[in-house]
């Protein structure tokens, strides 16, 4: 019986797809849709056909139909490639069971390690599709609007919880058409910010949950709250202009719109000099002398930080929160430097350009800032914090590069290779700085040809070349380029291209130059006998860790610490403290001295 059952199933599910196929396609064809047709871009009617339909008989059917489409449009060059393409992945979105979705999202957040304890521990099943999230006039308006289409799949990322940020835009939607329609992007950027709530040490966690409670306002509140700013001319950036990509970062605030209204109307800099907002905050020396580093004060508004003054945490915090109140997006970072941490602000300022440094001190060689992003709560790595402000992928051959990269990938999932290779080298022909398109070239190239070791090689050696002015994607592919030369057994040319690059980025990028060291330190944590991880961590320590700053202690002294902790190697942990100590560049009364010391009496105390 469960056998007829599902052969029953596959029947009817047949008969319903023949059905919703069947008028897109020639009289004598049910199997694709005429050239006249995909030649042209979807005409509003055939949208409005295909919504009702699938209100009908579901989104899923509908998707291989469009993918022809599509596919048909790429090969014949036609322009209208990404409204088909695009038409194909709402209707491969809208009919995914909503179970699978999150379940698919969830392991996402795992793999990603973005999970964090605000995050609910349980997620409730859901009957039917995705689509079921969208009425039938957004689907509408979505689907007959290629450019939103096109933002809101470049932008949707693994971890976004998918049921949440349609559902968001849904409730945008009814509650304010009008203003969703002439703010499309601010809405996106809404989603997929508010689809998760904030972790709990966000937007930094020298404040306590009491004080600053990490909990953003209702979706809908917050759409209508900039976007009617901006509609009466009171935001200093024109939020029509900018994409979701920006706008995430002005919707991130965590305080009630009455404070924001307090900063936007009493706080002076405005888009020219905003970078003076972050000395407004009076620096506390005397919370420096004390060690203490947590706000001690009763509230944590934006009004009693300008009173009292605060560390470098809290005028990033402050300027960064009265940035978004004015219609500023901006961005908070946290960066080791020379005698300590520090915690800095960047900005769109005016003619849309990203400053990214604002009370940034140069003489403190603050190696790379940590911010976070707000649509997926993860770290911004730093080329992402350059592509931010070269702003290249607003142009119209970074979107041509992206939809070459986006059908090398279903070339890939047909298993034809060659034609995927084709694509990923146009895509990176049309912009060398789109990433993905470097990583599905990679991905072609070993599909096509898995035994050319050489022709892998000359690929990752192209893509370190261009990402030259990025040291951490330079880094990441020729490591990868490194091992497939030892996989060739050219070990010499392995080590040297290695050294080479430990050897550039020594003096600028502490932290690129140490990765090496750090892998090398972890593996023999993993691998060796107690006395050859102590010789490996002196080793690293005599010959990188000279002259040394917080950055190192963070990576390689701490964790090595603690991990001889751990393994009940007290004695031992403090002696690799104490020649740490002679070695670094310890100041009296600076902050690594602190932590040292911190650290030493922990482990003295028993506590790890």
């Amino acid at each position: 019986m469960p056998a007829v059952f599902c052969f029953a199933g596959r029947v009817i599910k047949r008969l319903l797809l023949l059905a919703l196929l069947l008028p897109l396609a020639r009289a004598q064809d049910a199997t694709g849709i005429p050239a006249a047709e995909w030649k042209q871009a979807p005409t509003p009617a055939r949208i409005a056909d295909l919504v009702d339909r699938a209100g009908q008989l579901g989104w899923a059917g509908a998707g291989p139909l469009l993918r022809e489409a599509a596919m048909q449009a790429y090969e014949g060059n036609a322009d209208s490639a990404p409204a088909w393409y695009y038409l194909y992945r709402w209707a491969d979105l809208l009919g995914t069971p909503s179970n699978r979705a999150i379940q698919q999202w969830i392991k996402a957040v795992e793999a990603a390690k973005v999970a964090h304890p605000n995050m609910p521990a349980h997620y409730a099943s859901r009957s039917g599709a995705l689509a079921a999230a969208l009425s039938p006039e957004l689907q509408r308006a979505l689907l007959g609007n290629p450019a939103f289409s096109g933002e809101f799949f470049a932008l949707l990322a693994p971890v976004d919880n998918p049921a949440q940020v349609l559902a968001i835009l849904q409730q945008i939607y009814a509650a304010e058409p009008a203003l969703f329609a002439d703010y499309p992007s601010l809405a996106l950027a809404v989603a997929v910010v508010y689809d998760v709530p904030p972790p709990p040490l966000w937007p930094h966690g020298q404040v306590g949950a009491r004080l600053l409670p990490r909990r953003l306002p209702p979706p809908v509140e917050a759409f209508a709250y900039w976007a009617k700013l901006d509609r009466a001319n009171f935001t200093m950036q024109r939020l029509r202009r900018l994409p979701a990509s920006e706008l995430k970062f002005l919707v991130d605030a965590v305080v009630p719109f009455s404070e924001l209204d307090w900063a936007r109307k009493n706080v002076g800099p405005g888009l020219a000099d905003f970078a003076q907002a972050y000395d407004l905050v009076k620096y506390r020396k005397d919370r420096v002398a004390l060690n203490q580093f947590n706000w001690p004060g009763a509230d944590y508004r934006l009004d009693t930080i300008l009173a009292q003054g605060g560390i470098c945490v809290d005028q990033a915090y402050f300027a960064s929160t009265v940035g978004k109140a004015k219609g500023i997006p901006t961005i908070m970072f946290s960066g080791a430097g020379l005698d300590g941490r520090h915690a800095w602000f960047g900005y769109l300022a005016a003619g849309e350009r990203w400053h990214l440094d604002c009370g940034r001190y140069a003489d403190q060689r603050y190696v790379v800032g940590v911010a976070y992003d707000p649509q997926t709560w993860a770290n911004i790595n730093d080329h992402e914090l350059l592509f931010i402000t070269e702003r290249f992928r607003l142009l119209p051959t970074y979107r041509l590069s992206v939809m070459h990269t986006n059908f090398a990938a279903e070339y890939l999932r047909d298993q034809a290779p060659n034609q995927a290779l084709k694509a990923a080298r146009e895509a990176v022909n049309r912009e060398r700085r789109n990433l993905d398109a470097w990583q599905m070239l990679v991905k072609a190239q070993q599909a096509a040809a898995p035994e050319d070791l050489r022709g892998r090689e000359a690929v990752l050696r192209d893509a370190a070349r261009a990402f030259q002015k990025y040291p951490d994607l330079e880094n990441y592919f020729t490591r990868l380029r490194v091992e497939v030369l030892r996989q060739r057994g050219e070990t010499s040319l392995a080590n040297f291209e290695a050294q080479r690059l430990t050897q550039k980025y020594q003096a600028d990028r502490v932290d690129l130059s140490l990765q090496t060291a750090t892998d090398a330190l972890e593996r023999s944590m993993r691998q060796d006998d107690l006395a050859t991880q102590v010789r490996t961590y002196n080793k690293i320590l005599d010959t990188s860790g000279r002259g040394a700053a917080i950055d190192f202690y963070d990576k390689v002294v701490a964790p090595f610490a603690q991990h001889l902790a751990e393994a009940g190697q007290v004695p031992a942990a403090l002696q690799a403290l104490d020649r740490a100590r002679k070695t670094l560049r310890v100041e009296p009364g600076k902050q690594l001295e602190l932590e040292m010391n911190g650290l030493v009496a922990r482990l003295k105390a028993g506590k790890k």
